[in-house]
């Protein structure tokens, strides 16, 4: 059993190819609590943050021979944690698509009024998406439909993270007002 606390990131990749396990608990004591710091800035809740971790380091010993780390290994595990992030996201959003595309299923089986009025409410509120200004709809359709976190699309858009902040509020303010509008109508079939 060797000490590798000394050693530099780059060589523990290096020697996590071919040496033991000593190595590999080296860059988990190293790194494990960064990386769930990490996490948990995206996910708040530590459960959760804790599976996404180890599932990172569960592929990073799987796949240690064949690995490359062109970026270095403090990046290559942070984005590894990034994309596990996002991944819990997109599987959460699918379940929850799916859970609620059941319960309305379920309601429109009961009545064709319901599913007349829920898709002519979801064409109004479309309408109000398309009638948003051009950067505040990107910002909107990246953010609520993407799933895409402020700096994401402040990078991908090249803006600031306050300038989406500003369209956010701006769009979710737009249609606030619409669904208020509506709301006695949406009392209506409530009941």
């Amino acid at each position: 059993m060797g000490n590798y606390s000394k050693h530099t990131d780059e060589e523990l990749a290096l020697l996590l190819k071919h040496a033991g396990p000593d190595v590999f608990k080296e860059i988990y004591d190293r790194y494990w609590d960064r990386l769930l710091n990490a996490a948990y800035k995206r996910v708040k809740n530590t459960e959760t943050c804790e599976e996404i971790v180890q599932d990172v380091f569960t592929k990073l010993w799987t796949n240690r021979t064949s690995l490359l780390f062109t970026t270095g290994l403090g990046n290559y595990l942070y984005t590894a944690v990034r994309y596990n992030v996002i991944d819990h996201y997109r599987k959460h959003a699918i379940r929850e698509n799916f859970i609620t595309s059941e319960q309305v299923q379920l309601k429109l089986d009961n009545s064709t009024e319901e599913y007349i009025f829920l898709n002519d409410l979801k064409k109004h509120i479309d309408m109000m998406i398309a009638k948003l200004p051009v950067k505040c709809r990107s910002v909107y359709q990246l953010s609520r439909i993407e799933f895409k976190t402020n700096k994401e699309i402040a990078s991908e858009l090249n803006i600031s993270e306050k300038t989406v902040e500003g369209h956010l509020t701006k769009a979710l303010q737009s249609l606030r007002v619409t669904i208020t509008e509506l709301m006695p109508i949406l009392l209506f079939f409530i009941k």
